[in-house]
């Protein structure tokens, strides 16, 4: 049976001088890992484990099997990539702290905000423009609810659905993704503005959309979904077996980095997102969030999703999707602990501000040595 190397970071500092420069940067972000564990695994079994700081990698990697060892310093390089920012028309958004990414869903049935702001153009250009003037990056537009249950809509009148909300988007000088499975809605949000592709199927869904988002030069956000890439949203949930559920996500979204990149796609478009809430128990959504600093190891920007997640819900006796604010700010905190690049929200100027303070206090301890033997 073959085996596979992961590379997890486990504890943080404030900044490499605290450590004598014995902590590694993560992702170009403002987060330092300390400790990391070198894993082995064969099959489902973990056969191996070895916990070394920065100053240890090299050593631990020699004692790998030669392809191991390979893979593993590759992981290394990656883990350490400084991200470019993505240029989206005239706005550079740059990848050196946690940007909000605005959630502007206009659909009749989506969990959180389903028919508030599709069939009302005044308060769906409020919405957006409220995002966009508390420190939305980018505007993140949708028309198909991929939530379980919900009902598969015609490309067609998803196009009419998205298309006048990029326009307003665009217009006030805003950054757009669009969040779409479909080619089709990719071409016409593109036309109306867009910058960002935004696909909860990692590209899967139409065999033409690799093809497509490679021509069209946009970057792409490619998200974990165990189900089939079949028409109905239902699918993206099924199938979640897992036999460690951060790793199987790391292989799967590998998987997809290297099939975007072999179609044309360029590394520096490519952003990952690990699909919190899309085929998870509520352990695996947990496990997984306690393991975010592990996909940095994939060399990419790393997206977060977890804002008003029916997970939240589960944790505070059910309460309603917009009840969800406290959960989703610890849950922002916890992606930006981890290094994320960008926090797909519905609540963005609480999160720009907890970003905000966030990155005072890093800034702080990146400037700060009182304390430290001179």
């Amino acid at each position: 049976m073959s085996q596979t190397v992961y590379l997890q970071p486990l504890t943080t500092v404030n900044g490499p001088q605290a450590v004598e420069g014995d902590a590694v940067r993560l992702g170009g972000s403002m987060v330092y890992a300390r400790e990391l564990a070198v894993i082995v695994r064969s099959g489902s079994a973990v056969v191996s484990r070895q916990v070394v700081t920065r100053a240890g990698m090299d050593a631990a990697l020699a004692e790998l099997s030669p392809g191991l060892a390979d893979e593993g310093a590759a992981q290394w390089a990656d883990l350490q990539r400084v991200h470019p920012p993505l240029q989206c028309g005239e706005r550079t958004i740059r990848l050196d702290q946690p940007q909000v990414m605005g959630i502007l869903n206009v659909t009749p049935d989506s969990f959180s905000d389903g028919g508030q702001f599709m069939d009302d153009p005044a308060a769906m250009r409020a919405q957006a423009a409220t995002m966009h003037e508390a420190g939305a990056a980018i505007l993140d537009v949708g028309g198909e609810s991929t939530r379980p249950g919900a009902a598969t809509v015609w490309e067609g009148d998803e196009i009419k659905r998205v298309v006048p909300a990029i326009e307003v988007c665009a217009a006030m000088g805003a950054a757009v993704s669009i969040d779409t499975r479909r080619p089709a809605v990719m071409e016409a949000a593109l036309a109306a503005g867009a910058h960002v592709i935004n696909d909860v199927s990692a590209l899967r869904h139409d065999p033409r959309s690799l093809a497509y988002a490679a021509a069209s030069g946009a970057p792409v956000i490619l998200m974990h979904a165990p189900g089939a890439s079949v028409e109905a949203a239902e699918e993206l949930h099924r199938d979640g077996s897992y036999t460690a559920v951060a790793f199987d996500v790391f292989d799967w979204l590998k998987e997809r980095r290297d099939a975007a990149l072999a179609a044309g796609i360029v590394r520096e478009s490519i952003v990952l997102d690990p699909g919190v809430g899309f085929g998870k128990t509520l352990a695996e959504n947990l496990a997984l969030l306690n393991a975010l600093p592990l996909f940095h190891a994939l060399g990419q920007p790393l997206l977060l999703g977890a804002s008003r997640k029916r997970m939240i819900g589960a944790l505070s006796n059910e309460v309603a999707a917009h009840q969800r604010l406290g959960g989703s700010l610890t849950l922002a905190q916890l992606g930006m602990d981890a290094g994320y690049h960008l926090l797909r929200v519905h609540d963005v100027f609480e999160t720009v501000q907890a970003r905000n303070v966030w990155r005072g206090l890093r800034d702080a301890a990146l400037t700060d040595f009182a304390g430290l033997v001179s």
